[in-house]
Parts: C-alpha cells; structure tokens; sequence
C-alpha cells in the first residue's frame, strides 16, 4: 500500500501558522512566507495567572502552561511585526482548564498516567484555537503547525486496505492521515493520531521533510531570536505541579511488594506514575519501581525491573482515520508511548466497555516495559497511523486477560 504526501500550500494561499515563539513554529511561518504564501500568525493563550501564592522563579524551565506565556506572545509579536505577517492572540484558556488540566489532575487522581499534549492537540491547538481563528472571520486555505510529522492520503480506501468487502457503514473513503516525519528522532506523529480526519484536510505540516538541525541551522542564518530559545520540554513547570492539586488534598496510603508485604508510605497516588523509580523514598536490597497503582485501595505495588513487562495491554476510547473501525483483527506495529520503539502486534477486538464503544487487546511480539494505563497506544502501518486508544490496563503473563481467546 502507498501514500501520496498532501500538496503543501503555494503562493498566494492563506496560511494560518500556529506560533509558540519556538524555532519549528517560527520556521514554519518564515518558510510559507518566503513562498509567496499570505501569512497569518496566531497564538493560544492558555496562562491566567490565577493560582494563588505562585512563586516568581527566575530558573522556572519553558513550558507549555505557565507565566512564560507573556514573553513568548511579546517574542511572536515581534517576529511578525519584523515580516509583516498579520498576528492574533486568541484566548482558549478557559477550554484549556476543562479539557486539559482538569483532565491531568483527574487522571492522575484516578491512578491513570496522563498525555496532556495529546488531549490538548486534540481539543485545543486542533480545537478551541481553529474555532477561535473563525470567529475572527479569517477563511483560510491551510493551518499550520511546526510538528514534525507529514498528512497523507492513501491511494486505496480504508476497506481494501484491511480487505473487506462491502463496506456497509458507507465509511469506504481515503481520509487524510499522519505519517512519520523524515527526522525520526523528532518524529511527532504520536502526538497528533486523536486529530480528526475532517480536520486534517486542511492541515499541513511544512516541516516533515525537514531535519531539525537543518531547522535549526536555517533559523541561525536568517539571525531570528528563535533559534537560541531554550525548547518547551514540559507540560507545566515542575514548581507548579503541587499547586495544580491544591484544591484537595493528597491521601496518603502505602506502598506495597508483588506478594502484598507493606514496604512504607506513599504521599498520594497522584505523584506517581508506573515505571517510576525516584522520589520513592523506600530501602531495598536491589532498585523498585512503581508496577501498579491501585486506586480503590490506594495501593502502590512496587516491583523490581522485571516486574515491569508486560504481554499486551487492553486499549479503549478508540479513535480511527474517517471512524472507519476494520472490526477485526489485524497487525501493526504499536508504540506505548512517544520514546519507545515501534514494535510488531496483533490488534483484536475484544468486546465493548462498560462506558461504552469498542475496545482491543493488543498481543506484542515481545513484552514491552512499563505500559501505563491513561497512556495512548497508537497503531501504525508503513509509517502512517491507523488508529490509536488509551490503555485502560495491562497483561502480564499468565494473567486471565493474557489467557482469554486463546
């Protein structure tokens, strides 16, 4: 099966680039220029500066939510003054607050391990952002961003491509979806697999063909303040974390072993994460890692490193290009989260969920360590998305779910 790379806009389209004050957004919007496209620059505010008692930090690292926000908009500001690119800031912060950090704090609350990036690519930047752009009576051609990633169409239908005939939800088409990027070091894709295909028909990502040292080096020559910034690593900074949970407070419990023996005492399960090893706080005679998090009974099994593996994992909230669900088996190489290596697996429909829609048990061809319920598992084939979910649990060896269909 082959795809064909979307056409990149030309001269004379309008073009609304999502800025950040980062160098990918502002190489992004440089190079539409430069090619003759009519550019428009906008950016999400998201930072409302109401958190009670908020330290003045001067070390506080860049971030995506955080008092930042004014100095990367003023930065923005100034680029597109200096290229005569017309620049709108739209507030999404209230829509942020709901869909992404009531999402993170309740996930984390729920013993889950959440992908705020992702929540926000999807109702946010993809979202509330490209609503706004349309209150503002702008009738774009494309929107734009600086992922490392690539739109692409299928020269067959989704049907074919899975081998099934007679498509009877009518849902036979050729979506746009997301490939890898050429720089698989800063390949994106992930981030993006929630977007939907409807959308995407009007989104391109300029810089998939890219190298980011070549982005970089490029920014460099054309001297933008941008090329020296220190890139957004977190969602929040580290020092606003606890403030973020300061509604309620934490309920501490204990951290137990793989056969239940009380090993200490945890602060709440929301400052842990599976595969975590530091801040612990626990003795042993070899490392522990967090294996588990038991909400109900506010439990922490902590287990050693071969703990971690597991054989699958079951996934839920599914989404698919065009809600086009093949309803059978297939294979793919997943990934479990953005720094893991894609690797084989045999995707199964595995009934419905209590909240209702489909779920998948995912089998891998070799254990995959620690996968964390709240994370997305996205599936991929040549190196496009076909779908993705949210892991609602993993399957270690031996274990009913491993064993069932079998």
């Amino acid at each position: 099966m082959s795809y064909n790379k979307l056409e990149m806009p030309k001269k004379g389209d309008l073009v609304v680039v999502g800025l950040s004050g980062g160098v990918d957004s502002t190489m992004t919007a440089l190079l539409l220029k430069e090619a003759g496209c009519r550019v428009v620059g906008v950016t999400m505010s998201l930072w409302k500066n109401d958190i009670p008692g908020f330290p003045e930090d001067p070390n506080m690292r860049e971030s995506c939510y955080g008092p930042g926000e004014e100095k990367n908009i003023e930065e923005c500001k100034t680029f597109c003054e200096a290229n005569d690119i017309p620049y709108y800031v739209i507030d999404v912060a209230e829509e942020y607050k709901k869909q992404v950090l009531d999402y993170f704090t309740a996930e984390y609350r729920a013993g889950r391990t959440p992908n705020p990036c992702i929540r926000c690519n999807r109702f946010i930047k993809f979202g509330a952002l490209l609503a706004g752009i349309k209150n503002l009576g702008i009738d774009y051609d494309y929107f734009c961003t600086g992922h490392y990633a690539s739109a692409v169409r299928s020269d067959v239908s989704l049907s074919e491509s899975y081998g099934i005939t007679g498509d009877s939800e009518g849902k036979d088409k050729y979506p746009v979806q997301i490939a890898c990027a050429m720089d698989a070091t800063k390949d994106q894709a992930y981030f993006l697999y929630r977007i939907p295909s409807e959308v995407l028909e009007k989104v391109r990502f300029p810089l998939g063909e890219y190298k980011k040292r070549d982005v970089i080096a490029m920014a460099v020559k054309k001297g933008l303040v941008a090329a020296g910034r220190e890139e957004s690593q977190d969602f929040v900074p580290e020092q606003l974390f606890d403030y973020l949970f300061s509604d309620k407070p934490s309920v501490p419990g204990d951290f137990i072993d793989m056969d239940g023996h009380v090993l200490g005492h945890h602060r709440g399960i929301e400052h842990y994460t599976v595969g975590q090893r530091r801040g612990l706080g626990v003795s042993a005679k070899e490392p522990l890692y967090v294996a588990a998090i038991d909400k109900e009974k506010n439990l922490i099994v902590l287990g050693k490193d071969s703990d971690l593996f597991c054989e699958g994992l079951i996934a839920d909230d599914l989404v698919w290009p065009a809600d086009f669900n093949p309803l059978k088996e297939f294979d793919a190489l997943v990934k479990i989260r953005l720094a893991s290596r894609p690797v084989p697996a045999r995707i199964e429909p595995c009934g419905s969920t209590e909240i209702g829609g489909d779920a998948v048990k995912i089998t891998f061809s070799e254990p995959q360590r620690a996968v964390a319920p709240g994370q997305s598992v996205v599936f991929y084939r040549d190196g496009v998305i076909c779908g993705g979910g949210i892991i609602s649990e993993s399957i270690k060896k031996g274990s009913a779910v491993a064993t069932q269909n079998q």
